[in-house]
């Protein structure tokens, strides 16, 4: 298997830190305020019960404005490759969701949004992760985050070759509008991926296997 960066390097928690003190932490978090156009605004959301982690990309300036992590377009695209309503994506106590940069990063001169502060996932991914001891399945949604947990390579590849990484993580595009072409040039997608990430998702959520 390999190696999970996310929970065998980087910042882990502090000694006596809790799942609220390192919220806390990160939702103060200030370190990138120079270069954040709208400021600092972090959205995330963790529990110590959740069984499933989403690492997406960063907010975009509709989830910065509401403060609900993957409210947007692309939430709705990604809601429907899990096959679940909002009210299941939402449920704290089941579901985490820490992006590789917790705030709007801004957009780049060419279009487009900026990619996540470098800062950001070095200070808090480790951190977050840590202070989930529950989390069954890790879902690396982006470029962005497949890069951070798996290192260099194709996202296609990593995509199409998921079953390298179960049960424990799953790798997918990221769910933008540019993503609907894609897929539809890739029809394994659809056919072979998303089956296998319902049911792995299903899985990480079931209460089967539980020891506590």
């Amino acid at each position: 298997m390999i190696p999970d960066p996310v929970v065998a390097g980087g910042a882990g928690a502090t000694a006596g830190e809790t799942i609220d003190d390192v919220a806390a932490a990160a939702r103060a978090c200030t370190v990138c305020a120079a270069s954040l156009p709208l400021g600092p605004r972090p959205v995330f959301r963790i529990s110590a019960t959740a069984r499933v982690l989403i690492v997406g990309q960063a907010p975009g300036t509709k989830v910065h404005a509401s403060g609900i992590p993957w409210n947007d377009p692309s939430g709705d695209r990604l809601r429907d490759w899990l096959g679940i309503d909002r009210a299941t994506f939402y449920d704290e106590s089941r579901i985490a969701i820490v992006p590789m940069g917790l705030c709007y990063p801004g957009r780049l001169a060419r279009g487009g949004d900026a990619p996540p502060r470098p800062e950001c996932g070095r200070l808090w991914q480790g951190r977050l992760r840590a202070a989930m001891p529950a989390i069954r399945l890790t879902l690396m949604v982006g470029s962005h985050a497949i890069l951070y947990h798996l290192g260099k390579g194709a996202m296609e590849e990593r995509v199409r070759g998921f079953a390298a990484y179960l049960p424990s993580r799953f790798p997918l595009p990221h769910p933008s509008w540019r993503t609907r072409a894609w897929a539809a040039r890739r029809p394994w997608f659809e056919t072979e991926v998303i089956p296998a990430l319902r049911a792995a998702f299903a899985a990480a959520l079931s209460e089967q296997g539980d020891t506590t």
